[in-house]
């Protein structure tokens, strides 16, 4: 495509290009990411200001660059473009390189603080056994047909070239419709922006990411935005569109009033309270979770599903909601729900087992909030008889929000037994710092250090550590990190998987996580 073809799908161009360039490989936001003929959008970040890498990404090939800056005050080689906004521009130059893939899929989002990766995964079954072709982009990994691709370490949504790229092989794959994930950076950053998104999921909406929004009302606008890009597309094309909002959540009047203009909103609540979705006579096991799915026009559907705790009962919810607004027939929708739900695939990191043949359940989950280690700790307590007990491992990252670390050790002290506090991506901060804001907060919720709970800063010995003091009946849990494979200190990535961790400490040879230590 021509740069000026390109530049035709961006709001607010405020200096075309002095000249013409044909555009042969993708749009990049990262300048060590551009491809020979491909377009490099620079705009400032919050450590690094894209315009300083134009050499770069010209050196690296860059047929032409879209930046915020002046053309006079910049140093460009190649054609240039100057635009109201960077974040606003990467997606729709990303969507037009790739055709404008999501015109021809139904798109459905998911966000939410918790359970967007369980929601999406969920949806993604329920479609594919209504015998739809889906594709799903998590956090995790990318399933296209019969692909899975790894989408990074530490990631939120992918940025917005890889979202149109997945999008793009999923229209090529031959699929219809696709479930992403949308994280609240990937809506404040701009990386589903270019994306027709035609139903809008809410989970839930809880304290998290205030060190990046800067306060509450900024983080649920910016969720917010998801259910504004579901009207924006009931308004633009008349295609299918919807909302499904948590009716147990404080903000679901505020998301409804967001996707005004949407073809149908319909809600779920797992708590008793009024909804079109709602579950009954749910009865927690250990391995099963069982229960009756009841909805608008008499529908009642038995339910079974792998996926343990009261949490899971609302994300399943959210999902058959989501389904309702896609699946044709009531015979048909009730089989794909069932279906969908009981052939569930394991999803990686989430309240995941690891059986080395001990006589305790050992769990892996990525709870790394206060209220997702609050709903996980609830879920390991559902999975135990009355007689054992719950040893929790976590920790709380460093650069985040430091009310959480308070906040995630008084939920530990009031769920578990026993608490174990540890690293987890201390980055620059001094890891020790950390673990004593953490023990303070465990400390005024009534815990005592050594005998409730207590300061580990490796994580695999830690991890050994609340085996060591495991009894047959226990559980424990090992929160915060889930699938991710690696761990940050400093402002280095080191390969680490709890999964394996844990294993390691189950068979007595803990892996160790270097430095021990890092910050001030």
């Amino acid at each position: 495509m021509k740069f000026r073809d390109l530049l035709a799908e961006v709001p607010n161009v405020l200096a075309p290009p002095d000249e013409d360039v044909e555009i042969t490989a993708p749009v990049s936001e990262m300048a060590q990411a551009v491809q020979p003929g491909g377009v490099f959008v620079a705009r400032a970040g919050r450590t690094v200001d894209g315009h300083t890498l134009i050499g770069d990404a010209v050196a690296r090939g860059a047929a032409a660059v879209v930046g915020t800056r002046a053309p006079g005050e910049v140093e460009c080689p190649v054609p240039y473009a100057q635009v109201a906004d960077g974040m606003l521009a990467a997606g729709p130059l990303a969507s037009a390189y790739y055709g404008h893939p999501s015109r021809r899929l139904t798109v459905v989002g998911v966000t939410g603080t918790d359970g967007k990766t369980t929601t999406a995964t969920l949806l993604h079954s329920i479609l594919q056994s209504a015998g739809l072709g889906a594709g799903l982009l998590t956090t995790i990994s990318a399933i296209i047909g019969d692909q899975t691709l790894e989408t990074g370490l530490h990631v939120t949504t992918p940025t917005a070239d890889e979202v149109q790229r997945y999008l793009a092989q999923m229209v090529d794959a031959g699929l219809t419709h696709a479930v992403i994930e949308v994280t609240s950076h990937g809506l404040a950053q701009g990386r589903v922006h270019g994306v027709e998104m035609n139903i809008a999921v809410l989970t839930n909406i809880t304290h998290e990411h205030l060190d990046f929004h800067g306060t509450w009302e900024q983080y649920r606008r910016d969720k917010g935005r998801l259910f504004e890009m579901a009207a924006e597309t009931a308004r633009a094309s008349g295609a299918l569109t919807g909302a499904v909002i948590n009716a147990a959540d404080p903000s679901a009047s505020y998301f409804g009033e967001r996707a005004a203009g949407v073809d149908r909103v319909v809600t779920y609540a797992a708590d008793g309270m009024p909804a079109d979705f709602r579950a009954q006579d749910i009865d927690y096991g250990p391995d099963m979770t069982h229960f009756t799915l009841v909805g608008p026009g008499g529908l009642n559907v038995d339910l079974e599903s792998p996926l343990v705790g009261p949490f899971n009962v609302a994300n399943t919810l959210a999902a058959a909601a989501a389904a309702a607004l896609i699946i044709d027939g009531p015979a048909r929708y009730a089989s794909a729900v069932a279906e969908g739900a009981r052939r569930l695939p394991p999803i990686p990191g989430r309240m995941q087992r690891i059986d080395e043949g001990q006589d305790f359940l050992a769990i892996v989950d990525f709870a790394h909030t206060p209220n997702a280690l609050r709903r996980a700790l609830e879920a390991a307590r559902s999975m135990i008889s009355p007689h054992g007990r719950v040893i929790a491992v976590f920790g709380s990252a460093g650069l985040r929000d430091r009310e959480k670390r308070r906040m995630m050790a008084e939920v530990g002290m009031e769920l578990a037994d026993l608490c174990v506090l540890t690293a987890e991506d201390p980055r620059t901060e001094s890891l020790d710092g950390i673990l004593e804001e953490m023990a303070s907060g465990a400390a005024r919720r009534g815990g005592a250090e050594g005998e409730t709970f207590w300061r580990v800063p490796d994580r695999g010995q830690a991890l050994a550590f609340a085996c060591s003091l495991a009894r047959e009946g226990d559980i424990v849990i090992a929160c915060g990190k889930g699938h991710e494979q690696s761990m940050c200190f400093g402002t280095t990535e080191y390969p680490w998987d709890d999964r394996d961790a844990l294993r390691s400490a189950l068979r007595g040879a803990p892996l160790l996580t270097l430095p021990t230590a890092t910050g001030p």
